[in-house]
């Protein structure tokens, strides 16, 4: 259930990047180049990545994606902290959001991991034979 969610996610954020450029554009960091295109592509990242953990034969490489991806875009985040004015809020809701993108990180690479190297959740019995 838990990657469901987070492909949902991921997928739902990418699409955001398309539907309300403008927000993302505000949130880039002066010094990264080609701000359009970049906002564009990690858009496109999020769609595709979300699509892909849904898919089990790349779902752990696509988590892989998600964890380089959120940190790649870490930098916008902090870049929204230092200028709060842009996005309106309370500052503690700034603040949170920078360990909420490790949260994310850490869901993601919970993900990384292969069906049979996660902790079994479910209880086998065996039936003894007399």
């Amino acid at each position: 259930m838990s990657k469901y969610v987070l492909a949902i996610f991921m997928i739902v954020a990418g699409t955001m990047h398309f539907v309300n450029p403008a927000f993302f554009l505000k949130i880039m960091p002066p010094y990264l180049p080609f701000h359009k295109e970049l906002v564009l592509v990690s858009g496109a990242c999020e769609i595709l990545l979300g699509v892909l953990l849904l898919i089990p034969q790349t779902s752990h490489l696509a988590a892989w994606g998600i964890v380089a991806l959120l940190i790649a875009v870490f930098p916008a985040n902090v870049y929204l902290y230092q200028h709060q004015e842009i996005m309106p809020a309370p500052p503690l809701v700034h603040f949170l959001r920078l360990p909420l993108q490790g949260i994310f990180i850490v869901w993601a690479c919970w993900h990384t991991k292969s069906n049979d190297q996660k902790p079994s959740q479910h209880i086998t019995t065996t039936k003894e034979t007399p």
